[in-house]
């Protein structure tokens, strides 16, 4: 099985795509089939976020485009900066991943956490679309464990 060594950011003309979920773009080594039909193995040095545009490698020099799927999520609205803080606040607490945007966070829709907001006075929008959540307050991408 041809492998797919390393990840590109910028590729003129990519062979095929991938569409793979948040859950599903941190990976190390694992067998894919492209959204074409491509089958390849994933076969990386260490694990790594896979982002939405980046491009997989293969060994015979075609690369497979990362599309974030769409995904069921939320969006969290608040009253001003100092309420959504508050809100972002109890997110954290629960070590849920979240977006961060200017005047919304965005976080994977959950009934419990949805009504956790909505307690709180936030307003809840659910909606599907991909989901690219903050990395690890050390280093880049996603940290696996941390001590407090």
């Amino acid at each position: 099985m041809i492998r797919a060594t390393r990840v590109a950011n910028k590729v003129a003309d990519p062979a095929d795509s991938i569409t793979l979920s948040y859950g599903d773009r941190f990976r190390r080594r694992i067998a894919m089939v492209s959204d074409g039909g491509i089958e390849f193995l994933l076969d990386l040095a260490e694990a790594k976020e896979l982002m939405n545009g980046d491009f997989l490698v293969l060994e015979d020099g075609r690369h497979i485009k990362v599309i974030a799927a769409s995904e069921n999520l939320m969006r969290v609205k608040a009253k001003d900066k100092q309420h959504l803080a508050r809100a972002a606040w109890h997110v954290g607490n629960r070590h849920l991943p979240c977006e961060i945007h200017p005047d919304f966070i965005v976080l994977t829709f959950d009934r419990i956490i949805e009504k956790m907001l909505l307690g709180l006075g936030c307003e809840v929008e659910q909606f599907d679309g991909p989901f690219s959540p903050e990395g690890g307050a050390y280093g880049q991408g996603r940290v696996l464990g941390h001590s407090h």
